[in-house]
């Protein structure tokens, strides 16, 4: 009995840990979610938040900006970070290790250095507008404000998948390659008949966990630009932030942190169905 103790024995900080900081949270989280928070002491009250989540406008607002950069951004990352991947990949190529680390190097950069530096990069005396010979004001631009996030995010996370589709591109047989240039098959041809099929689990890989990460946006929007102007780029993180600590309303917080669990549980579900199926 003490031999096969002897493991759980090892697990048991970890397991201590993780049951402390993070089982314990998720559970009080979700107790919090049917609890009215703004009264002393917290009564329950089943509705109160999962009711008022359905005609918040603000919500609804805050989701529509996330699902705007989940739409544009997602698929032109993994486009730029697909090409990336197949010229780092590319025999032509000297100093591979060189430019891998380059393009993987955004992702080592602190989310409050590089958003502060973006910031600066697109204020209306900014560099982005000298370059341009505009007077664009970006930040304080709904639709500029938006644009910048989304080149932020793309910045930081094209060169993280490309490393990712890199691995999944050197594990492709080369022997698929020699015979279909055997049989004449032009480069793009094997691009989208060979390459594309067989990076397919990778991609979708890629796909769940940009999707996780963009629902759960938080950083750029609030450093960058504070959700503005207005609520032109309040995503679902910065308004959960904002019930949360601004409002002091942790109930309804941990209802919203609750609806973006169950949304990117039903697109992780949504995208395995229509991609992670065999051909």
């Amino acid at each position: 009995m003490k031999r096969s103790a002897t493991p759980y024995l090892f697990l048991l900080p970890y397991l201590a840990i993780f049951a402390l900081f993070w089982a314990w949270p998720i559970l009080e989280s979700l107790l919090l979610s049917f609890q009215n928070t703004r009264v002393s002491p917290p009564v329950w009250n089943l509705s109160i938040n999962w009711g008022r989540i359905l005609g918040d406008a603000a919500f609804w607002d805050a989701l529509r900006n996330t699902v705007l950069i989940l739409v544009i951004q997602v698929p032109l990352m993994l486009a730029l970070a697909t090409a990336l991947a197949v010229a780092l990949n590319s025999q032509l190529l000297r100093a591979k290790g060189f430019f891998r680390f380059a393009f993987f190097a955004p992702v080592v950069v602190g989310a409050v250095a590089y958003s502060a530096v973006f910031r600066l990069l697109f204020n209306q005396n900014g560099a982005v507008n000298a370059a341009l010979g505009t007077q664009i004001n970006w930040i304080f631009d709904p639709v500029g404000a938006m644009a910048v996030i989304i080149i932020t995010l793309t910045w930081r996370w094209t060169g993280y998948n490309a490393i990712i589709i890199l691995a999944g591109l050197q594990s492709i047989p080369k022997d698929l390659y020699e015979a279909a240039e055997i049989d004449g098959a032009s480069p793009w041809q094997q691009f989208w008949r060979i390459t594309v099929p067989s990076l397919r689990p990778v991609l979708l890989f890629c796909l769940v966990l940009s999707i996780i990460g963009t629902l759960q946006l938080f950083t750029e929007p609030w450093l960058i630009t504070n959700g503005g102007p207005g609520t032109a780029t309040t995503t679902l993180g910065v308004y959960l932030y904002r019930q949360g600590f601004q409002n002091i309303n942790f109930g309804y917080a941990s209802t919203i942190a609750y609806a973006i669990t169950l949304l990117a549980l039903v697109f992780s579900i949504i995208q395995l169905r229509l991609f992670g199926r065999e051909s």
